[in-house]
Protein backbone atom coordinates (compact mmCIF):
# COMPACT_ATOMS: atom_id res chain seq x y z
CA UNK A 1 0.00 0.00 0.00
CA UNK A 2 1.42 3.68 -0.23
CA UNK A 3 2.51 5.18 2.35
CA UNK A 4 -0.53 7.66 2.95
CA UNK A 5 -2.88 4.60 3.30
CA UNK A 6 -0.99 3.43 6.75
CA UNK A 7 -0.56 7.46 7.55
CA UNK A 8 -4.65 7.27 7.12
CA UNK A 9 -5.09 4.52 9.52
CA UNK A 10 -2.88 5.19 11.97
CA UNK A 11 -4.68 8.14 12.38
CA UNK A 12 -8.24 7.56 11.82
CA UNK A 13 -8.34 3.74 13.03
CA UNK A 14 -9.94 4.54 16.44
CA UNK A 15 -12.33 7.19 15.10
CA UNK A 16 -13.43 6.42 11.75
CA UNK A 17 -16.87 4.59 11.24
CA UNK A 18 -15.75 2.11 8.80
CA UNK A 19 -13.18 0.68 11.30
CA UNK A 20 -15.22 0.79 14.43
CA UNK A 21 -18.25 -0.46 13.01
CA UNK A 22 -17.01 -3.26 10.90
CA UNK A 23 -14.61 -4.40 14.34
CA UNK A 24 -18.34 -4.69 15.96
CA UNK A 25 -19.60 -6.46 12.83
CA UNK A 26 -16.84 -8.54 13.17
CA UNK A 27 -16.63 -9.60 16.54
CA UNK A 28 -20.30 -10.77 16.98
CA UNK A 29 -19.94 -12.56 13.33
CA UNK A 30 -16.76 -14.28 15.21
CA UNK A 31 -19.33 -15.02 18.30
CA UNK A 32 -21.74 -16.37 16.49
CA UNK A 33 -20.13 -18.76 14.11
CA UNK A 34 -16.45 -19.86 14.79
CA UNK A 35 -17.21 -22.06 17.40
CA UNK A 36 -13.10 -20.85 19.09
CA UNK A 37 -12.34 -22.93 21.88
CA UNK A 38 -11.36 -20.85 24.96
CA UNK A 39 -8.56 -19.14 25.22
CA UNK A 40 -7.77 -19.84 21.12
CA UNK A 41 -4.50 -19.33 19.64
CA UNK A 42 -5.21 -16.57 16.74
CA UNK A 43 -3.10 -14.94 14.07
CA UNK A 44 -3.50 -11.86 12.30
CA UNK A 45 -2.09 -11.65 9.02
CA UNK A 46 -1.49 -8.13 7.23
CA UNK A 47 -2.71 -6.21 10.60
CA UNK A 48 -1.98 -3.09 9.40
CA UNK A 49 -1.24 -0.63 12.58
CA UNK A 50 -2.87 -2.93 14.72
CA UNK A 51 -6.56 -1.91 15.07
CA UNK A 52 -7.91 -5.10 15.43
CA UNK A 53 -5.85 -6.37 17.70
CA UNK A 54 -7.66 -5.72 21.03
CA UNK A 55 -11.17 -6.98 19.13
CA UNK A 56 -9.27 -10.47 18.62
CA UNK A 57 -7.40 -10.45 21.53
CA UNK A 58 -10.88 -10.82 23.32
CA UNK A 59 -11.11 -14.05 21.78
CA UNK A 60 -7.65 -15.78 22.89
CA UNK A 61 -4.04 -15.19 22.91
CA UNK A 62 -3.20 -13.14 19.35
CA UNK A 63 0.06 -13.16 17.40
CA UNK A 64 0.31 -10.84 14.38
CA UNK A 65 2.31 -10.03 11.27
CA UNK A 66 2.67 -6.91 8.94
CA UNK A 67 5.15 -6.59 6.67
CA UNK A 68 5.22 -2.45 6.21
CA UNK A 69 7.72 -1.32 9.09
CA UNK A 70 6.03 1.77 10.63
CA UNK A 71 2.63 -0.34 10.70
CA UNK A 72 4.83 -2.73 12.11
CA UNK A 73 5.43 -0.42 15.34
CA UNK A 74 1.93 0.80 15.86
CA UNK A 75 0.68 -2.70 15.73
CA UNK A 76 3.44 -4.23 18.45
CA UNK A 77 3.02 -1.05 20.67
CA UNK A 78 -1.08 -2.48 20.54
CA UNK A 79 0.20 -5.67 20.70
CA UNK A 80 2.67 -6.28 23.61
CA UNK A 81 4.59 -7.69 21.73
CA UNK A 82 6.93 -7.90 18.54
CA UNK A 83 4.94 -8.14 15.57
CA UNK A 84 6.60 -10.83 12.73
CA UNK A 85 7.11 -9.76 9.41
CA UNK A 86 6.66 -12.36 7.30
CA UNK A 87 5.11 -12.24 3.77
CA UNK A 88 2.03 -14.04 1.97
CA UNK A 89 2.49 -16.82 1.41
CA UNK A 90 5.92 -17.96 2.95
CA UNK A 91 5.18 -17.19 6.47
CA UNK A 92 8.17 -17.67 7.23
CA UNK A 93 8.61 -18.38 11.07
CA UNK A 94 4.79 -19.28 11.47
CA UNK A 95 4.81 -23.25 12.62
CA UNK A 96 2.44 -25.59 10.70
CA UNK A 97 -0.51 -26.42 13.16
CA UNK A 98 -0.28 -23.51 15.87
CA UNK A 99 -3.58 -21.68 15.41
CA UNK A 100 -7.31 -22.11 16.10
CA UNK A 101 -7.88 -18.89 14.03
CA UNK A 102 -5.78 -17.43 11.13
CA UNK A 103 -7.68 -13.80 10.20
CA UNK A 104 -7.09 -11.80 7.33
CA UNK A 105 -8.86 -8.74 6.76
CA UNK A 106 -8.99 -7.28 3.87
CA UNK A 107 -5.90 -8.42 2.46
CA UNK A 108 -5.93 -11.64 0.16
CA UNK A 109 -6.92 -9.00 -2.27
CA UNK A 110 -3.06 -7.40 -2.17
CA UNK A 111 -1.76 -10.77 -2.69
CA UNK A 112 -0.54 -11.99 -6.50
CA UNK A 113 -1.42 -15.78 -6.07
CA UNK A 114 -4.49 -15.50 -3.66
CA UNK A 115 -4.87 -19.78 -3.42
CA UNK A 116 -1.09 -20.49 -2.33
CA UNK A 117 -1.66 -17.85 0.41
CA UNK A 118 -4.92 -19.79 1.50
CA UNK A 119 -2.98 -22.44 1.36
CA UNK A 120 0.01 -21.39 3.51
CA UNK A 121 -2.80 -20.15 6.37
CA UNK A 122 -4.27 -23.58 6.38
CA UNK A 123 -1.21 -25.18 7.33
CA UNK A 124 -0.99 -23.05 10.26
CA UNK A 125 -4.27 -23.91 11.51
CA UNK A 126 -4.84 -26.18 13.99
CA UNK A 127 -7.17 -29.57 13.46
CA UNK A 128 -10.44 -27.76 13.26
CA UNK A 129 -9.29 -24.47 13.00
CA UNK A 130 -10.42 -21.70 10.70
CA UNK A 131 -9.25 -18.63 8.36
CA UNK A 132 -11.39 -15.38 8.86
CA UNK A 133 -11.35 -13.64 5.54
CA UNK A 134 -12.78 -10.24 4.63
CA UNK A 135 -12.31 -8.65 0.95
CA UNK A 136 -13.85 -5.79 -1.46
CA UNK A 137 -16.55 -6.72 -3.56
CA UNK A 138 -17.12 -5.83 -6.99
CA UNK A 139 -14.40 -5.77 -9.66
CA UNK A 140 -16.35 -2.79 -11.44
CA UNK A 141 -16.50 -0.67 -8.21
CA UNK A 142 -12.54 -1.22 -9.14
CA UNK A 143 -11.06 3.05 -8.69
CA UNK A 144 -8.64 4.97 -7.29
CA UNK A 145 -8.67 3.78 -3.84
CA UNK A 146 -7.82 0.32 -5.10
CA UNK A 147 -4.87 1.59 -7.18
CA UNK A 148 -3.30 3.64 -3.91
CA UNK A 149 -4.18 0.50 -1.51
CA UNK A 150 -1.98 -1.87 -4.26
CA UNK A 151 -4.59 -4.10 -4.84
CA UNK A 152 -5.01 -6.72 -7.39
CA UNK A 153 -8.45 -7.87 -7.52
CA UNK A 154 -12.02 -7.48 -5.98
CA UNK A 155 -13.98 -10.47 -5.56
CA UNK A 156 -17.65 -11.99 -6.37
CA UNK A 157 -19.57 -14.74 -3.98
CA UNK A 158 -17.94 -16.52 -6.97
CA UNK A 159 -14.44 -16.10 -7.35
CA UNK A 160 -13.90 -15.61 -3.84
CA UNK A 161 -15.24 -19.67 -3.47
CA UNK A 162 -13.50 -20.67 -6.58
CA UNK A 163 -9.94 -19.52 -4.83
CA UNK A 164 -11.62 -21.44 -1.52
CA UNK A 165 -12.09 -24.52 -3.81
CA UNK A 166 -8.44 -24.28 -5.29
CA UNK A 167 -7.18 -24.02 -2.04
CA UNK A 168 -9.24 -26.97 -0.82
CA UNK A 169 -10.74 -24.91 1.62
CA UNK A 170 -14.70 -25.10 2.81
CA UNK A 171 -16.86 -22.12 3.50
CA UNK A 172 -18.99 -21.01 6.01
CA UNK A 173 -21.82 -18.31 6.54
CA UNK A 174 -20.09 -16.51 3.12
CA UNK A 175 -21.99 -13.30 3.08
CA UNK A 176 -22.50 -9.53 1.53
CA UNK A 177 -21.38 -7.05 4.44
CA UNK A 178 -21.49 -2.84 4.27
CA UNK A 179 -24.64 -3.58 2.38
CA UNK A 180 -26.57 -0.85 4.16
CA UNK A 181 -24.39 1.87 3.03
CA UNK A 182 -23.51 0.16 -0.50
CA UNK A 183 -25.96 2.39 -2.68
CA UNK A 184 -24.52 5.37 -1.15
CA UNK A 185 -21.35 4.08 -2.07
CA UNK A 186 -22.29 3.30 -5.66
CA UNK A 187 -23.35 6.70 -6.00
CA UNK A 188 -20.42 8.33 -5.06
CA UNK A 189 -17.92 6.46 -6.71
CA UNK A 190 -19.90 6.31 -9.93
CA UNK A 191 -20.42 10.07 -9.47
CA UNK A 192 -16.24 10.68 -8.84
CA UNK A 193 -15.64 8.76 -12.21
CA UNK A 194 -18.57 10.93 -14.16
CA UNK A 195 -16.93 13.94 -13.23
CA UNK A 196 -12.96 13.34 -13.12
CA UNK A 197 -12.57 13.03 -9.42
CA UNK A 198 -11.96 9.56 -8.50
CA UNK A 199 -10.64 10.04 -5.14
CA UNK A 200 -8.71 7.76 -2.86
CA UNK A 201 -9.22 10.00 -0.09
CA UNK A 202 -10.59 7.77 2.98
CA UNK A 203 -10.32 10.50 5.76
CA UNK A 204 -13.33 10.52 7.89
CA UNK A 205 -16.46 12.40 7.16
CA UNK A 206 -17.67 15.47 9.30
CA UNK A 207 -18.18 14.47 13.20
CA UNK A 208 -21.80 14.01 13.09
CA UNK A 209 -22.12 12.25 9.37
CA UNK A 210 -19.24 9.95 10.90
CA UNK A 211 -21.52 8.94 14.02
CA UNK A 212 -24.51 8.54 11.24
CA UNK A 213 -22.53 6.00 8.62
CA UNK A 214 -20.99 4.21 12.16
CA UNK A 215 -24.62 4.04 13.41
CA UNK A 216 -26.21 2.64 9.87
CA UNK A 217 -23.28 0.26 9.71
CA UNK A 218 -23.39 -0.85 12.68
CA UNK A 219 -26.67 -2.08 12.47
CA UNK A 220 -25.43 -5.14 10.50
CA UNK A 221 -24.10 -6.73 13.13
CA UNK A 222 -27.48 -7.84 14.48
CA UNK A 223 -28.03 -8.94 10.57
CA UNK A 224 -24.46 -10.57 9.26
CA UNK A 225 -25.36 -14.54 9.02
CA UNK A 226 -28.76 -14.14 9.93
CA UNK A 227 -30.65 -13.13 6.98
CA UNK A 228 -29.87 -12.79 3.33
CA UNK A 229 -27.66 -9.55 2.66
CA UNK A 230 -28.30 -7.55 -0.48
CA UNK A 231 -24.82 -7.00 -2.21
CA UNK A 232 -22.19 -4.64 -0.40
CA UNK A 233 -18.75 -3.28 -0.56
CA UNK A 234 -17.45 -5.97 0.86
CA UNK A 235 -17.43 -10.56 1.46
CA UNK A 236 -17.07 -12.22 4.54
CA UNK A 237 -16.32 -15.62 5.08
CA UNK A 238 -15.25 -18.21 7.69
CA UNK A 239 -13.44 -20.98 5.60
CA UNK A 240 -11.29 -24.46 7.14
CA UNK A 241 -9.66 -27.32 5.23
CA UNK A 242 -11.81 -29.57 3.54
CA UNK A 243 -12.09 -33.64 5.24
Amino acid sequence: MDRVVYDRMAAHDTTHWWYRARREILSDYLSRYAALPRDAKILEIGCGTGHNLPMLASFGDVDAIEIDETARGFASERLGKPVGSSPLPELTGVEPGSYDLVAVLDVVEHVEDDVAALKAMAKALKPGGKILITVPAHQWMWSAHDVVNHHKRRYSKGTLQAALDAADLKSKKLRWFNSLLFPAAVAARLAGKLTGKDDSDDSPPPKALNAVFEKIFGLERHLLGRVPMTPGLSIIVLASPKG
